[in-house]
């Protein structure tokens, strides 16, 4: 018997919530992904699938593992936390944006085969596009717009590699690609929605111009999505051992220079994603490295991003030089927040350790040291971002900005639900993941990782002592790679569009032309060919002959016509 899919809840939801009454809705908005974690959690098991037979081909829209359950889980956690992070929001168009952006994000996951992936993978997109654009702040509108664009790049490029593969293959069977045009083509529509450098402007872009709730659901689910195709297609690609860590180190300093402190955790989000590409480069051997990371990196990011979303919310502001001073006014939200910051520090019996295995158990599978020294390089640079700069100058210090606005209860419940998760998969995480019925094994407390973690930590106190002052927020515009497309449109106007319609605007001149000439003959006949004759040089007196003719003349030459042309299909009958 199939197995009811997750997403269809969710989507069932996005349809129904907007027209429900205020008052009910962000109620229904957080049962939705109860329901879908209850499904997750109490009914499906590995092996279970859902079957589709449409147009003679035979479909799984779900099929469930032990690796894409991890991925199920978390989201569906990250759903619930949000639903309850956002309990005041009113606007229903959030709310059915979310509910699908959920939904199709949880049918990427558990797809079974690539036409099921690429349909919710579209759907994903217009469904966070339009969370995007109902942010409700002066840019969201644009964002939203280059955000579609983006992915629409993105999507195409993927929908191009599939169907390329299935003219090669003749099957839509999920699995892993070799270095062929079809992979490739797959492969790079894929790094769009990993944010993979240099093609991950849209994530800081687009996400901090959502709302102070919507961020929360953006930073969890596009990158992770897509990170579970790659490990899916393309566990092993050498590509990914360099574009890890490029990513890693890339994000990790452009975080160190934001003001904005939802661009930082933008950039920060890149950074991390930069060690999951990594670990999928490794090897199917760090497979369920990956997987725990899938549900670490998640999950305290969340944390951040809601803190930083209750700060835009009580301030009405998210620049680190109009912030400071809130760690007495939001001692709660700096408590909870500075769990998930602390996380990704490596530290003994936090969440982040797990990272460690990365290095001392995974590295033997990289043939070259750069790649893990410029991840530890990396660590220490999100590290100081997001642990030391956005905390310090947004929490102490003189305040710059009144809190104007009282956090609301349900995100002081989301954020300590999300930060008391984070802390129990630090000290317990075989005991944690054991409740959630996932097959992850941990490593994290074994020797290597302690010391390990401790080193690093070591390194980045010290390096937060001696670079503190450098790190003071600068009201400034750093340039990302989205400069290209946004600076596009006076030259592809002119080098590529104009040169491209020229032709077909002079045929269009011609034609125009000639159809009027025609109209004006056909219409009025005397005026039309008077105009002629007179070109010709003809006299006056044969165009004052010019007119209409009779009404009975027009008639009979109508029936002559007729009578003409059923003669001569008699005879050719």
């Amino acid at each position: 018997m199939d197995s009811f899919p997750p997403a269809l809840i969710l989507l069932i939801g996005a349809a129904i919530v907007p027209f429900l009454p205020s008052a009910v809705r962000p109620w229904a908005f957080l049962v939705a992904p109860v329901l879908a974690f209850i499904q997750i959690f109490a009914v499906l098991e590995p092996e279970d699938a859902a079957h589709l037979d449409w147009l003679n081909l035979e479909l799984l829209p779900m099929q469930v593992t032990e690796l894409n359950e991890v991925w199920a889980t978390v989201f569906a956690l990250v759903g619930i936390a949000g639903g309850a992070f956002a309990l005041h929001v009113k606007d229903r168009v959030q709310q059915g944006a979310t509910l699908a952006y959920l939904g199709s994000a949880l049918g990427v996951v558990l797809a079974g085969d690539l036409l099921t992936l690429i349909t919710f993978w579209e759907m994903m997109a217009v469904a966070s596009m339009l969370l995007i654009m109902n942010g409700g702040r002066s840019l969201s509108k644009p964002a939203a717009l280059r955000y579609l664009f983006v992915h629409i790049v993105g999507g195409s490029l993927l929908l191009a590699g599939i169907l390329w593969h299935v003219g090669d293959t003749g099957s839509f069977e999920l699995m892993r690609f070799d270095e062929s045009t079809a992979g490739w083509l797959m492969f790079w529509g894929v790094a769009v929605n990993a944010a993979i450098v240099p093609l991950h402007a849209w994530l800081p872009d687009a996400y901090p111009e959502s709302s102070a709730t919507g961020m929360v659901f953006l930073g969890a689910f596009t990158t992770k999505t897509a990170v579970f195709v790659l490990m899916t297609g393309f566990v092993g690609w050498d590509i990914l051992l360099a574009l890890g860590p490029l990513m890693a180190v890339y994000g990790a300093v452009y975080a160190l220079v934001q003001n904005d402190i939802r661009r930082l955790l933008a950039y920060h989000i890149i950074s991390q994603v930069g060690f999951m590409v990594t670990a999928v480069g490794v090897g199917t051997g760090a497979m369920e490295a990956v997987a725990d990371q899938a549900f670490t990196h998640v999950l305290w990011p969340a944390v951040m991003v809601m803190g930083a979303g209750a700060v835009m919310h009580a301030t009405g502001t998210t620049k680190l030089t109009q912030l400071g001073g809130l760690a007495r006014p939001l001692r709660a939200v700096f408590g909870l927040y500075m769990v998930g910051a602390v996380s990704i520090s490596l530290f003994p019996l936090l969440v982040g350790l797990g990272g460690a295995e990365l290095f001392t158990e995974h590295g033997a599978g990289v043939a070259r040291p750069w790649p893990l020294l410029l991840l530890l390089v990396a660590s220490v640079g999100a590290t100081l971002a997001v642990g030391v700069k956005l905390p310090y100058y947004a929490f102490f210090g003189g305040q710059r900005t009144p809190v104007t606005a009282s956090v609301p209860r349900g995100m002081l419940v989301a954020l300590g639900a999300g930060a008391a998760l984070s802390l129990a998969v630090g000290l317990a995480p075989a005991t944690t993941f054991d409740l959630l019925r996932l097959e992850l094994h941990p490593h994290g407390f074994t020797s290597a990782n302690v010391v390990f973690g401790l080193e690093v930590f070591a390194f980045t106190l010290v390096a937060a002592w001696a670079l503190l002052p450098r790190l003071a927020p600068r009201d400034v515009v750093t340039l990302d790679t989205d400069w290209f497309y946004r600076k596009a449109g006076a030259p592809v106007r002119l080098f590529i569009q104009q040169p491209l319609e020229w032709p077909f605007s002079l045929a269009s001149r011609i034609v125009n032309k000639m159809v009027e000439s025609v109209s004006r003959i056909t219409l009025v006949p005397e005026s039309g060919w008077s105009r002629l004759l007179s070109l010709r040089g003809e006299p006056a007196t044969v165009i004052s002959l010019l007119g209409r003719p009779p009404l009975g003349a027009a008639v009979a030459a109508i029936f002559v016509t007729f009578a003409v042309i059923v003669l001569i299909a008699a005879v050719f009958d």
